[in-house]
């Protein structure tokens, strides 16, 4: 497992960590900018720093490849946000977020 992997379990928790994070700071919105998810991740409990796997689930797909285009790595939204949909939701429902990815 490279340093950008999770475990679905790991997913799960961090996922929903990072959602309570914004939503308690910012309330209930669709989308939350790259820098309110980096924000959030950093005050969770994790000891990576995995907020690329936050931004697939809380930011909108053009702030998602805009910010990952402004640091010069290339991620896979549409991928990514299907990991984190199946791992939130125990793979129970892969449309749990619209994964619209236009």
């Amino acid at each position: 497992m490279t340093p950008c992997e999770l475990a679905p379990e790991d997913k799960k928790a961090y996922g929903k960590e990072v959602g309570e994070i914004l939503v308690k700071k910012h309330g209930k919105k669709k989308f939350y900018s790259p820098e309110e998810v980096k924000t959030a991740s950093s005050q969770s409990r994790s000891a990576m720093d995995w907020h690329c796997w936050a931004m697939c689930i809380y930011t909108s797909p053009s702030d998602f490849e805009t910010y990952h285009r402004s640091i010069g790595e290339t991620c896979d939204y549409a991928s990514m946000k299907a990991d984190m949909t199946s791992a939130l939701t125990d793979g129970a429902s892969e449309s749990w977020f619209d994964l619209d990815v236009s």
